[in-house]
């Protein structure tokens, strides 16, 4: 029955319900069905590119990214102790992934957003712009929870669990970055 339930589907679903549908794929996919990982991965493809491309801001090492992860969860995710979770586990794993990839070139690409942003829709591109670079400029600790929380909506806790911290370092971080946001973007001003 829930094999059947097509994935563009789960999108119109109420949020009770998608979190059971999730929950079912999850434990399919812990059970080695392919294609409920397969739906899973497609309900979040988008997302997890997106999220590679906020940090990295190049097409190429944000699929190599999205791809790693891809992998990752598939050879792990039976390691996943409580499905719903799913969503911040593989985000997590994203994200030790694009830490991997900073590591291993030693800074992030810099290749300008402007190249890029004309794919997302806003009514202010340049204002967009200088608050993407904004944040670009902004050490790990707090570029981290501030993509997780205004780009992803994630929660305080599910931030927490990601970064692997206590919800209080998470609040402070997230208070002292926009702070050093508004003192960036006021000083270009």
């Amino acid at each position: 029955m829930i094999e059947n339930i097509a994935i563009k589907r789960i999108g119109f679903l109420n949020k009770k319900q998608r979190e059971y549908t999730e929950y079912k794929l999850v434990q399919q996919a812990q059970n080695g069905c392919d294609e409920s990982f397969e739906k899973l991965i497609n309900s979040y493809k988008e997302y997890l590119y997106k999220t590679a491309f906020l940090y990295v801001k190049n097409e190429h090492d944000a699929l190599d990214i999205y791809q790693e992860t891809v992998y990752k969860a598939y050879i792990n995710i039976q390691k996943l102790r409580n499905t719903k979770f799913f969503k911040t586990w593989i985000i997590k794993i994203l994200i030790n992934n694009v830490n991997m990839k900073n590591r291993h070139y030693n800074k992030f690409q810099d290749e300008p957003v402007e190249d890029y942003i004309g794919e997302i829709e806003y009514s202010n591109i340049e204002e967009n712009i200088d608050l993407y670079d904004a944040i670009d400029r902004l050490d790990e600790k707090y570029k981290t929870p501030v993509i997780l929380q205004y780009f992803h909506d994630l929660t305080i806790s599910q931030i927490a669990e990601i970064m692997e911290c206590n919800e209080n370092t998470v609040k402070s971080n997230i208070r002292r970055a926009k702070k050093k946001l508004y003192d960036i973007l006021k000083e270009e001003k």
